[in-house]
């Protein structure tokens, strides 16, 4: 929906999201949307991401992901009252574009679409890693250039098929969860395998204590954990194909809490008594080495399989979203025109083809550095994801606003202790930001974020420029939009 049928729409006069929707099939059924919110949030940065977390932070690593998993519920709340007001595919961008200005929703699509081809990138770079356990020799810009190219296949399907493969990718990742939970409660409690003698809840605070490396060890953990919980925001962006929205999407989002719960903190609680946090080592997964130390190597093999698939559900889910950003951007005049062309079974073709062709550059990467790649990507994704949560922020307190004004319609899936959980959020955000800033690893994408603003600004000034040529071509004068 442009910023001018938005207009429209509070004047009565069109249906909420009929125009950014349409051409878009409503083949995402109930417990496709449940999976995709579950299986969005388990990929990299817990498989492989936590195993540095672990190395830095020790056992108190996992304070860090409730306390950061408390904060994405607020954002996930504050996401579900705009989306109840308000359900589009264009999502934050639109969001953005309504209630903070064009331009910020201008910066906030191309920075999410940036943020998915980066973390598509992350994706491909940890897959090819997880290739290699199995075989060394296999290169590890091969093994990405190949799951690229099968994953545009893939999305090349009807997003009913893209759901239903979605549903069993994240069925395999929450399944082996609750199975490596299971298991390691097996060896604590009766003591079987090499693990056995040590395995104890002990370990959680017998080895330098639960904070061997300070608060401060811990506190510089946050960027890594942040890049863990997103893309739990991608259900915002299926708001335009599922079935029922406004019943399902609610569903979805206050999964939230249990799902943290269990796949984040009960999973590292179980692998850190199983194991004492210092057997583990940055760029390898936490998962795969609890099992090679309790002596199971065909369970680690398995478990490295449900990380590969985890990482290529994740980077599929990439490939889905890009397209139907970019093909926001172009109903709203900020992108391509050509992003607007829906495929005969509904699909953002063009957009997803440039944002995959984009990620081929994720290869060019993992042939470059090979070893450093997944730790770049993971800064630039975080700081460009973490974009899309303030956004969803400052919109929902902007909406809350003008909705207890009587200016807008009241959500029917109210986010509970709005302003403050916002406002908090919001300042946690900034606290994480002000870390990045002081570690030398996490650094470069707060570099890389004033030239990425910088660029945008500039194309911006461009599409306002082609505007007003247009309006002086036509001989009428500038027609302002509102935000």
């Amino acid at each position: 929906m442009t910023s001018v049928q938005v207009d429209k729409q509070h004047d009565g006069s069109e249906a909420a999201g009929n125009a950014s929707e349409e051409g878009y099939q409503r083949g995402l059924g109930s417990r496709q949307i449940q999976m995709i919110a579950i299986g969005g949030a388990i990929g990299t940065g817990l498989f492989l991401g936590a195993g540095k977390a672990i190395s830095k932070a020790g056992p108190s690593i996992i304070l860090a992901y409730a306390i950061v998993g408390l904060v994405i519920f607020f954002i996930m709340r504050a996401l579900g009252e705009l989306l109840m007001y308000r359900p589009v595919s264009g999502s934050f961008s639109e969001y953005g574009r309504e209630f903070l200005g064009p331009f910020i929703g201008f910066v906030t699509g191309w920075t999410y679409w940036l943020f998915w081809v980066v973390t598509g990138i992350t994706e491909v770079t940890a897959a090819a890693t997880y290739v290699h356990y199995w075989n060394e020799g296999i290169p590890q810009w091969l093994s990405a250039l190949v799951f690229t190219v099968a994953l545009f296949g893939i999305n090349l399907i009807s997003v009913k098929i893209f759901g239903e493969l979605e549903f069993w990718f994240s069925m395999v990742k929450v399944t082996a969860i609750i199975g490596m939970i299971l298991i390691g409660l097996g060896v604590i409690m009766l003591g079987f395998s090499d693990a056995g003698d040590t395995a104890s809840f002990t370990n959680l605070w017998s080895h330098g204590g639960f904070f061997p490396k300070g608060i401060g060890g811990t506190l510089m953990t946050l960027q890594i954990v942040m890049f863990a919980f997103l893309a739990v925001e991608l259900v915002g962006v299926t708001a335009g194909e599922a079935t029922n929205p406004k019943k399902v999407l609610p569903k979805a989002i206050n999964t939230v809490p249990w799902r943290i719960g269990l796949f984040y903190i009960g999973a590292l609680i179980i692998i850190l008594s199983v194991v004492s946090w210092t057997a583990f080592e940055p760029g390898v997964s936490p998962f795969v080495a609890a099992f090679q130390q309790i002596g199971l190597p065909a369970g680690a093999g398995i478990v490295n399989f449900v990380v590969l698939t985890a990482a290529l559900s994740s980077a599929n889910s990439g490939m889905y979203s890009t397209g139907r950003m970019l093909r926001d951007l172009a109903l709203n005049r900020q992108g391509p025109k050509f992003f607007t062309r829906l495929s005969k079974n509904g699909l953002p073709i063009w957009g997803t083809g440039v944002s995959v062709a984009m990620m081929l550059v994720g290869v060019w990467i993992n042939y470059q550095w090979p070893g450093e790649a997944f730790n770049y990507v993971v800064s630039f994704a975080t700081i460009s994801g973490m974009w899309a949560w303030i956004v969803i922020l400052l919109s929902q307190l902007r909406y809350r606003a003008k909705a207890d004004r009587g200016e807008l319609p009241q959500s029917e899936f109210r986010a509970p202790g709005s302003p403050y959980t916002s406002v908090f959020a919001l300042a946690f955000i900034a606290m994480v930001i002000v870390m990045m800033g002081i570690d030398p690893d996490a650094r470069i994408s707060l570099y890389a974020a004033p030239v990425w603003a910088l660029i945008l600004t500039v194309g911006y000034l461009c599409i306002k420029r082609r505007e007003a040529g247009e309006a002086l071509a036509a001989g009428t004068p500038k027609a302002s939009k509102k935000g």
